[in-house]
């Protein structure tokens, strides 16, 4: 058996790219992640219809990560997001719960996710909602459609203004 640590020594490491006027490198962003509040409209399509238009968001911002967009609860129509059983555990923010998400006759089975209870320096994710954006029809941000992160895990949302590359497809589980 080949240890992690000798298998990922022979790898690459990722060579971050240069950030243009009004960019971000996904590699400036701190660890532990950091919230920040957003003004931008965040808009959310499903099965046909508008389930979130706000300019009431967080984001979260974590080395080698495409920003995660949080969105208040009260944001949502009800009847969209739906609570499932299971968790999943950050060992930054802490429990994140799960909603199946659904709109005009379309289920998105944890699509989102909420951490009811954030760990401290976290709170501000508390009464809030994120959303994977591979899995609704459109997300915008300021009425651009973005990107998602690869992978299926994490969540990111991906603007032009925002350049990696970034962590969670296939090969970049040890950067």
């Amino acid at each position: 058996m080949v240890s992690a640590q000798r298998f990922l020594a022979g790898r690459p490491r990722p060579r971050p790219i240069k950030p243009g006027p009004g960019q971000e490198s996904v590699w400036d962003y701190p660890r532990p992640p950091r919230v920040e509040n957003r003004k931008e409209r965040i808009e959310v399509h499903l099965g046909g219809q508008v389930i979130v238009d706000t300019t009431d968001a967080v984001r979260v911002l974590e080395t080698s990560h495409p920003p995660v967009y949080y969105v208040p609860l009260d944001a949502f129509p009800a009847g969209v997001l739906v609570p499932v059983d299971g968790a999943s555990f950050c060992e930054f923010k802490g429990r994140a719960d799960y909603f199946d998400v659904m709109a005009g006759g379309s289920c998105v089975p944890r699509g989102g996710w909420t951490y009811r209870e954030p760990k401290p320096g976290y709170e501000g994710l508390q009464g809030r909602v994120a959303l994977y954006p591979d899995h609704m029809e459109q997300c915008r941000v300021n009425g651009e459609q973005v990107g998602f992160q690869e992978g299926g895990f994490y969540g990111g949302w991906i603007t032009r203004a925002i350049v990696g590359p970034f962590k969670g497809g296939p090969g970049t589980s040890g950067w």
